[in-house]
């Protein structure tokens, strides 16, 4: 048997088919893949969105640095906040 970093331990899987693997593991999402009958990998994972896929991509990440920088060199002040008001509620945003 390979040396392991974590303790083995036997668990009795429950009339309704489940196992307990640790509180430290409540309310986490994992991924069960059955390698053969009886054999069983559970991994712990994080599940993705399909429509918030796009936030994990390079280019996305390109994108929020370019803004970041533009709204440090561009703080933010109300100075033109009456015309802005104005022009929005005349349609010329």
């Amino acid at each position: 048997m390979l040396p392991t970093s974590h303790p083995s331990a036997v668990k009795v899987i429950g009339t309704k088919g489940q196992i307990s693997l640790g509180k430290q593991y409540a309310g986490r999402q994992v991924l069960v893949e059955e390698r053969e009958p009886g054999v069983w990998l559970v991994r712990t994972v994080t599940v993705v969105p399909d429509n918030e896929h796009w936030l994990h991509l390079p280019q996305a990440a390109a994108d929020l640095e370019q803004a970041l920088t533009w709204a440090a060199a561009n703080p933010a002040d109300d100075a033109n906040a009456e015309q802005l008001l104005k022009d929005y509620a005349d349609g010329r945003e």
